[in-house]
């Protein structure tokens, strides 16, 4: 609607994981960087865990697309499937001819050793991302232990990284998980963007979307962006997509925070209409635009 008004070439706050607008604060560089050298050198499991909206599943796209073309890859995006279909989902993302004809867990795990054995001959590397991994099955989560085992004297044949929310890390800290948990080489907890990130964001997404000059965010109105979102990039596209549709319909080109603090009493009244919780209202947004 306002795309036009600002001179953008595509929506500069949108939700979609669109690697274009990939940003990457130095927790984000870091996690990406550890969960590649854990591929690389065939650490195992890897585990990759935040709150909802920090950027974890833009952050698995880039990994993927930082992986060398020779390493086999799967991406579970659907993670509650019986250990059957998973190991069905493996196997048919890697390619896996040697599984055709396979029945049951024991004919899919032959295969699937059969296949990773003949890739480590002839040095290639296998990596799973499972996605959403907190709703795995205990059952599901069992099998990618025992997946574990396929190694050589030397190394790992299946590297595997768990990517969910923050509570995927607290599960697996349980006691029935604790030989998982064990086997975990690289941890990765995201959190919120500092305010200086904040800014750097907010900047960057305007600058690919193409609305150079034509917009500007004054700093107390980012301010209480970051202060409101608590820095959770996901948020901070709902806050600032609000207060540019805000602006476009006064007919403004700069964002105040009398804007911002609009666009948040919208969202909030959106969230009061569609019968959120207050308890989850307060889990979303920061106590600070409370009141205001």
């Amino acid at each position: 609607m306002y795309l036009n008004y600002f001179h953008f070439r595509m929506e500069p706050f949108s939700n979609t994981p669109d690697t274009r607008f990939l940003y990457l604060s130095r927790q984000h560089e870091e996690a990406l960087a550890a969960i590649l050298y854990g591929i690389e050198n065939r650490k195992g499991f890897m585990l990759l865990a935040g709150e909802v909206g920090t950027g974890k599943t833009m952050l698995s796209r880039a990994i993927v697309s930082g992986l060398p073309e020779e390493v086999f890859v799967s991406v579970i995006l659907n993670p509650m499937l019986s250990t059957t279909e998973l190991l069905e989902a493996i196997n048919d993302d890697f390619g896996n001819d040697m599984a055709r004809g396979a029945s049951g867990i024991k004919g899919e795990l032959d295969a699937l050793n059969r296949f990773l054995l003949a890739a480590l001959e002839k040095g290639r590397n296998a990596v799973i991302l499972i996605d959403e991994a907190q709703h795995l099955s205990f059952e599901a989560f069992e099998m990618l232990r025992m997946l574990s085992n396929l190694e050589t004297e030397e190394a790992k044949l299946l590297q595997i990284v768990f990517i969910g929310q923050k509570e995927l890390d607290e599960m697996l800290s349980r006691e029935e998980f604790r030989q998982l948990s064990q086997r975990i080489s690289v941890r990765y907890l995201l959190g919120g963007l500092s305010m200086e990130e904040t800014v750097e964001y907010i900047l960057h997404r305007l600058s690919i979307a193409g609305g150079d000059g034509y917009v500007q965010f004054e700093m107390p109105a980012i301010a209480l962006v970051h202060s409101g979102s608590r820095g959770i990039p996901r948020l901070i596209n709902s806050i600032c997509d609000r207060a540019l549709l805000e602006a476009y319909a006064s007919g403004k080109r700069i964002i105040t925070k009398k804007i911002v603090k609009t666009a948040i009493k919208d969202i909030m009244g959106e969230l009061n209409a569609r019968g959120v919780s207050a308890v989850r209202k307060k889990r979303l947004f920061s106590r600070s635009i409370w009141g205001r």
